[in-house]
């Protein structure tokens, strides 16, 4: 039987409350006679900027306020960034599906008046594996952490002397605020974290499956268990340089990793290339393959 109404929880910054209204209007689209109501709340990872994620518990504290609330009956789904979800999902509250994939790439954001970057910039990024990746191309950037949602990264650039912020292109995409891109790094260049600028829809197994069928896209699926995969083989966490993206064409899919080692700070790219429905297996494998070449 189909639900009457739907609560969608969402984490309660413009990019989050965006990102749950794709979800909603996608139902919409399927299933006009639902009614939903986008449920808001802060999460413990909003409320704490002014340290890194690694030290005050990771990725799960963008999480666990939603995860309560579903185990409550407070909400019936919660929409996600995919990048911001710890790798291990409950069992009771699986990703019941994976939306359509924007653009997974990261961009760069000059302080406004800049046009191109000075000697020795201050780039504003708490993300160790952009730094690693941003001081290949530019080595003598220097970096200070910023957090927050992107109208607060925005902010804390014009007013906090930083020369350019990293950010999402998803998230610049969804806020219909591409513009403000100056440069945009490709998959290569920088490897995206896993998941990036896919959304995933949890909730309880209880849920009629009929309800998200016009918004699971299999080839998001596809590359978020080869990422996903990919970064649990090696005991990634959520603040880990360790990255990965995956790229499906036709039957076939291209995976591209970043592994980094914490004892001597060795990092390396590598890519693997097979068929799609064998996306775990090739996260897996890439992961191991790469972890012998480090030697460990």
């Amino acid at each position: 039987m189909m639900e009457s109404k739907i609560r969608i929880g969402s984490r309660d910054s413009r990019l989050a409350i965006v990102q749950a209204e794709i979800i909603r209007d996608a139902i919409y689209k399927h299933h006009p006679e639902v009614q939903i109501e986008i449920v808001t709340m802060k999460t413990t990872g909003d409320r704490i900027l002014d340290r890194s994620l690694d030290k005050v518990g990771g990725k799960g504290l963008f999480v666990k306020e939603l995860d309560t609330a579903l185990r409550e009956g407070r909400i019936d789904l919660a929409v996600h960034s995919l990048k911001d979800m710890p790798m291990e999902v409950p069992e009771d509250l699986p990703v019941l599906a994976y939306g359509e994939r924007e653009d997974a790439r990261d961009v760069l954001v000059y302080r406004p008046g800049l046009k191109s970057l000075p000697e020795r910039p201050l780039v504003g990024t708490s993300s160790r594996r952009r730094m690693l990746q941003m001081q290949a191309m530019y080595p003598d950037a220097r970096f200070e952490g910023i957090r927050g949602n992107v109208q607060t990264r925005l902010g804390k650039l014009a007013d906090e002397g930083m020369d350019a912020v990293i950010l999402a292109a998803a998230g610049l995409n969804r806020l219909r605020m591409q513009e403000l891109a100056a440069r945009y790094f490709s998959a290569e260049e920088m490897i995206p974290a896993a998941g990036q600028g896919i959304l995933a829809v949890q909730g309880r197994r209880d849920i009629n499956p009929v309800l998200l069928k016009g918004i699971a896209d299999s080839e998001s699926r596809t590359c978020a268990l080869a990422e996903r995969a990919f970064v649990k083989e090696l005991d990634g966490g959520c603040t880990s340089p360790i990255a990965a993206h995956g790229v499906v064409k036709g039957d076939r899919m291209l995976l591209l990793g970043l592994y980094f080692r914490e004892e001597d700070g060795l990092w390396f790219r590598e890519r693997i290339e097979g068929e799609m429905w064998e996306a775990e297996e090739l996260g897996k494998r890439l992961a191991c393959r790469m972890r012998e070449r480090g030697g460990v």
